[in-house]
């Protein structure tokens, strides 16, 4: 089953399971209090062992209530009933879509990218300091911030429409350093563009899958997987047409000569 397969139809009886179930309001009590750390130990305790019908009434409460990242962790537990608009969560899409038109780039990878860097947490932050929807790294932040007239300061990196807007940038300078190549953009993103150029062939053409199959860093080969996986995903819950993962993934040109320098965003 995929994203343009039906999808399970929640009913009132399967909401009345979360209305009634003692955990999962407590954990979304807390999560509209502010206090996230014991929403989200509250939440995951409560869906252990929850069946599909209550795991995706649990998924769409959270998303309802602004609480993306958990919606996606109920509906990505299902084993025979699902429902793809919650597992692939598409929220702040004006923003998105907007920035991703302005600079020509698929929607559907940008969504890809984001599921993977944060699954819509604007607050989050890695422990090497990466920040927000797109997890973008300070000096990233700074280093587009100065290129597109923005005056840089901490803060927005929890902005959505900044942190969105500094991102997207950021892939499109990538993809552009990057052959317009998706799958090298999405290794640079997370490696750092000279990484993800280094892991490239010298000479000769390479069949994607086995560019990601040969990246020396597990985090960065499982990420390129996750997202491209997630933007073929995206790709058909926007209606887009099908596109098979082959396809999407394309072919890896050879090395190309050295690029202006540029930050190193690793995340």
């Amino acid at each position: 089953m995929g994203p343009t397969s039906s999808a399970y139809s929640i009913t009132e009886d399967d909401r009345r399971q979360v209305k009634t179930h003692a955990g999962l309001q407590r954990a979304l009590t807390l999560h509209g209090l502010g206090f996230r750390t014991e929403a989200v130990r509250e939440w995951n305790w409560s869906v252990r062992g929850a069946d599909d019908r209550l795991l995706l009434a649990a998924a769409e409460a959270a998303n309802e209530a602004g609480w993306y990242d958990r919606a996606i962790y109920a509906a990505d537990r299902t084993k025979r009933l699902h429902n793809y608009s919650l597992r692939y969560l598409a929220p702040y899409r004006e923003v998105t879509r907007g920035y991703a038109l302005e600079l020509g780039l698929d929607e559907a990878w940008v969504y890809g990218l984001i599921r993977q860097e944060s699954r819509f947490v604007t607050s989050a932050r890695s422990s090497v300091g990466a920040g927000g929807l797109m997890q973008v790294m300070p000096a990233t932040a700074q280093w587009v911030a100065n290129r597109i007239g923005l005056k840089y300061h901490a803060g927005m990196m929890n902005e959505v429409g900044t942190n969105v807007q500094l991102g997207t940038y950021y892939m499109k300078h990538v993809l552009d350093s990057l052959s317009n190549q998706p799958v090298l953009a999405t290794a640079g993103y997370n490696a750092g563009p000279n990484r993800a150029r280094a892991w490239q062939p010298a000479d000769a053409s390479m069949e994607a899958p086995i560019y990601v199959e040969s990246i020396p860093f597990l985090e960065t080969r499982d990420y390129v997987k996750k997202v491209m996986a997630n933007a073929v995903a995206y790709s058909m819950t926007f209606g887009e047409k099908r596109l098979a993962l082959t396809t999407r993934l394309g072919v890896i040109p050879p090395r190309n000569a050295p690029v202006p320098e540029e930050p190193v965003q690793t995340t």
